[in-house]
């Protein structure tokens, strides 16, 4: 399945929202990223392609940014719950998560507010693996976040074995057309993923190699 973090605004990129939308089949959740989080004001090209993917079944994921755990409590509920009343959102994507045991209270309290925000899917993304205790607050981990060439040659530490392959997703750029990715998310634990051929700084507005053959 993909989760797929199109960071790219409808009016800009019409036809891959609508792909999205027809792919609903193949989705396992959609990432909303009006203003890296909800921004300040409700945008209604966001909040139609939204609803349409919701009536499609494909529950959409506000993005919400912690700062691997720098960012206030308040600050992110805040974007938790605008992403609920503006975009209806049915899940939360919280992004830059921390790895650290440490900071696990922190982001447990996030887990319950993001619940409490009508959350019914819940991703933390570390972009690598975190303490083990993290797959207890989450229903799906980011366990990677990086290029293809890191990717080949990544490694999956044992814990991961505890758990099923529908609690992990490897998020992937810099994708070579033909290249595994896929088989290898697979191979390593993960049954959800996402592989783009984008790069360099934003890299997560290209449509996964999945999709974009359809276009």
């Amino acid at each position: 399945m993909l989760l797929v973090p199109l960071y790219e605004h409808p009016a800009d990129r019409p036809d891959d929202w609508e792909l999205l939308i027809r792919s609903a089949g193949r989705l396992h959740s959609v990432v909303l990223n009006p203003a890296s989080g909800p921004g300040e004001t409700p945008d209604a090209r966001f909040e139609a392609v939204a609803r349409r993917l919701r009536e499609a079944g494909v529950p959409v994921l506000g993005y919400t940014d912690t700062d691997y755990g720098r960012r206030p409590h308040a600050e992110v509920v805040r974007d938790l719950l605008r992403h609920r009343d503006w975009y209806g959102a049915d899940g939360a994507f919280l992004d830059q998560a921390s790895p650290d045991p440490a900071l696990l209270p922190h982001y447990g309290r996030l887990a319950v507010a993001a619940r409490a925000a009508g959350a019914r899917t819940l991703v933390l993304n570390p972009g690598v693996h975190p303490h083990p205790g993290y797959a207890e607050l989450a229903d799906l981990l980011v366990t990677f976040e990086g290029p293809w060439d890191a990717y080949r040659d990544a490694a999956v530490p044992p814990w991961t074995a505890d758990h099923p392959a529908q609690r992990f997703c490897h998020l992937v750029y810099a994708v070579p057309p033909g290249a595994p990715a896929a088989e290898l998310a697979e191979q390593r634990g993960a049954a959800v993923h996402c592989a783009v051929p984008g790069t360099g700084a934003h890299p997560w507005g290209t449509l996964p190699h999945a999709l974009g053959a359809a276009l």
